[in-house]
């Protein structure tokens, strides 16, 4: 507890809550069997712009609670006990707050629906999401809406976890509101989640705030027990105090006393600047175009054949992760859709609207949000197909999802749950993002959703103006001081009037000044060692972007990577149940910038010394599994990296970097192969100033350096079979 969170020793497939610790009774299996099925009742026509945005969300994903089986069943082991840590872990790893398994007796099918011979089921609780405040113009938003957005989630999970199953050669099928062939009460209670209480169901922990789905599948899964009546009563002094790691009562109560629009980490004790504390030369940052995106020019065959066809499934290769990509398909459509004709009066106040805003994001998932003006810069010049961009919003709600910490801690960084920790990250922000830019379409404001599937802004200079962070020596990469690099951002655009954030210095870029942690530890040398340059137009320690897409688009032994994000030393867990130690170090790091110099050193031996960044085998819940030409099979190895505190700085290394400025991006609207010029590369590192020579010849009034012009379009038109566009795996 001094120096590692409560949690560290708990297998994360028992969830946040102490279900292992309620007592049982085997009697209600047979009450159960022997009771009828209980039809639900119909559900009442959406009131609110609010559950019919989420309810619209949950009939896209409920598309996904059928689908093909692959040909083949993925290599498994005989035990039934890592299947049970892959399913359970695989729903609290998408945030479901509770998971029972039960078999399915014949009484659990409702009358006149087809049975399916499946024996086993996977039920989920999804916790209603809190009200704000009674002054809060969200209250009324979210009237009656906690349900629908539960069930909306519920039905996300159990999409992708049937698909996962189905993706290991297994039958799954979902059941979720509005969709459903099985009595969910039922299986709530069979399943060891709920106790018959009244004329409903009950939780020990979250009472009746909850929505149920289930999946019915024929894959073998150990069953759990019923819960005795007797675990209602469960919220005593051991629950308050955090039960075998569980998450404390103490936090769930701290969180719940916190002001609806604060995120559950305390951003409002973060210093704030009129500026990022990073040089930003505003009228000099190019415009560029997706077309230079180094994943993009993958795509586009830039970096050779097989980066191409690696491109299409480097993220995506593992079951969940492929189950994972069809929902986030399947959102793309809805970023975006004609202004409804709703009361729009009501919206004058800029900082109530903010405040609202905030509130709906943490109501429906976010873990941190912040708002900012877009720059002129922060819009992409063109789209991938070399079609021109015109900036048409002014404001940009940025939200931050959590990758998940104690995933993150029983991997690599590099193995293969690395996609899935981002394209988990990047549904969950897509799903938030287009519920709330459909809400205020629905209020007549014009709002977009931008995704990573497809986005008109570059986020990282959006996080940086929302506050949310400051740039570190990963490079193109922002820090939170809370959750350090663990996160992936989504935005909305919108021109409902909206008071702003300010940056935030929490002293980061002397931490990184003096911790070369993340450096030491990428497996393909692509984070510099050195100081940092200007590059088109920021101070930036600036990565080897072509060495990163490279290893990552085509790493043999996992799915993408994330080792600068496992390995960083603010990667950690900062609430009421973490370590004393990393929480004391927290508050110091925000509070007391003064201090760093004595600090830093210290922290960042301790970090080493401690062992942090290497592997906790507690917490690896998920198979190793490839995801081959729709058959799971055994991969060729997994990377299992831990971390190196004495390997030595190469001195040579900063002349390994290469830079691409804008100069040398292809044309925006260039549809074949353009190949990189790595030599080229290598010697632009001639032509960056530092940050100080920058200051300098732009107070002098000196030009723009010519490299930060980007490459002029070729000024044909787009061809309509663009082939990067139409092999784009979200298209």
């Amino acid at each position: 507890m001094l120096i590692h969170p409560r949690s560290k020793d708990r297998p994360f497939h028992f969830g946040p809550f102490p279900l292992e610790s309620l007592p049982r009774d085997d009697r209600v299996l047979e009450r159960e069997r022997l009771s009828p099925p209980q039809t639900p009742a119909p559900s009442l026509p959406s009131e609110t712009l609010l559950t019919r945005a989420a309810d619209h969300y949950r009939e896209v994903f409920t598309r996904f609670a059928e689908g093909p089986v692959a040909p083949t069943r993925a290599p498994l082991p005989g035990e039934l006990e890592p299947r049970v840590a892959d399913i359970k872990g695989a729903a609290y790893f998408m945030d479901a707050s509770q998971v029972g398994i039960c078999r399915v007796p014949d009484s659990a099918w409702l009358p006149g629906l087809p049975k399916q011979a499946h024996p086993f089921s996977v039920v989920i609780l999804v916790e209603h999401g809190r009200r704000p405040e009674p002054d809060n113009p969200a209250r009324g938003w979210t009237r009656d809406a906690a349900a629908a957005v539960a069930a909306m989630r519920a039905a996300e999970i159990i999409a992708v976890l049937a698909g996962h199953i189905r993706c290991m050669g297994f039958a799954a099928q979902g059941h979720v509101a509005g969709r459903c062939a099985l009595d969910l009460e039922k299986l709530a209670v069979l399943s060891g989640l709920a106790v018959r209480a009244d004329d409903g169901i009950e939780n020990p922990y979250l009472a009746r705030r909850f929505s149920v789905a289930a999946l019915s599948t024929d894959y073998e899964l150990i069953p759990d027990r019923p819960l005795h009546a007797a675990a209602l009563g469960a919220k005593g002094l051991r629950y308050w105090w955090g039960i075998d790691g569980a998450q404390s009562g103490r936090e769930r109560n701290r969180q719940a006393k916190r002001a609806s629009h604060l995120s559950r980490y305390p951003m409002e004790t973060v210093k704030r600047v009129d500026r990022p504390t990073t040089l930003i030369l505003d009228d000099e940052v190019p415009r560029v175009p997706k077309r230079a995106a180094f994943f993009q020019r993958a795509l586009h065959g830039d970096l050779g054949d097989k980066a191409r066809h690696e491109r299409k499934r480097f993220a995506f290769k593992t079951p969940l992760s492929y189950s994972l990509l069809q929902s986030i398909r399947a959102l793309v459509p809805l970023q975006d859709g004609e202004l409804g004709k709703s009361d729009s009066s009501g919206f004058g106040n800029p900082a109530s609207n903010a405040r609202a805003i905030k509130s709906l994001s943490y109501f429906l998932g976010s873990d941190l949000t912040g708002i900012c003006e877009i720059p002129r810069y922060a819009w992409y010049s063109h789209k991938e197909d070399g079609n021109a961009i015109e900036p048409y919003h002014r404001y940009a709600v940025v939200m931050l999802i959590d990758q998940g910490f104690d995933t993150m801690e029983g991997a690599s960084g590099d193995d293969w749950i690395s996609g899935a920790q981002s394209m988990r990250g990047y549904l969950r922000g897509a799903e938030i993002a287009g519920i709330m830019a459909e809400f205020l379409r629905g209020h007549g404001f014009p709002a977009r959703s931008q995704t990573n599937a497809d986005s008109d802004v570059l986020q990282l200079p959006l996080v940086l103006w929302a506050g949310l962070g400051e740039l570190s020596r990963i490079g193109e990469l922002v820090l939170n001081p809370f959750v350090g690099p663990r996160f992936k951002s989504v935005v909305f655009t919108t021109d409902l009037p909206l008071e702003v954030d300010r940056p935030i210095d929490f002293g980061l870029q002397y931490f990184c000044a003096n911790c070369l942690k993340c450096a030491r530890e990428c497996p393909c040398s692509a984070i510099p060692f050195g100081d940092k340059v200007m590059f088109n137009g920021y101070e930036i320690w600036k990565p080897d972007v072509e060495r990163c897409a490279r290893y990552r688009v085509t790493n043999p032994k996992g799915s993408a990577c994330g080792r600068c994000m496992k390995t960083c030393p603010i990667n950690k867990v900062v609430d009421a149940d973490g370590g004393w130690l990393t929480r004391a170090a927290s508050w110091l790091g925000v509070n007391a910038l003064w201090l760093k110099p004595l600090l830093v050193p210290i922290a960042t031996w301790l970090d080493d010394r401690l062992g942090n960044g290497t592997r906790n085998p507690v917490k690896k819940w998920w198979f190793d599994h490839e995801f081959v030409d729709g058959v799971a099979v055994a991969p060729r190895g997994s990377n299992q990296r831990d971390i190196d505190p004495r390997k030595k700085v190469d001195p040579l290394h900063a002349r390994t970097i290469a830079y691409y400025p804008a100069s040398m991006m292809p044309p925006p609207d260039q549809p074949g192969p353009v190949e990189v010029d790595r030599k080229a590369a290598l010697a632009a590192a001639a032509l960056l100033e530092t940050p100080q020579q920058a200051r300098l010849r732009s107070a002098a009034g000196g030009a723009v350096p010519p490299h930060y012009v980007p490459t002029p379009a070729l000024g044909a038109a787009p061809p309509s079979d663009n082939t990067a566009a139409a092999g784009s795996p979200y298209k």
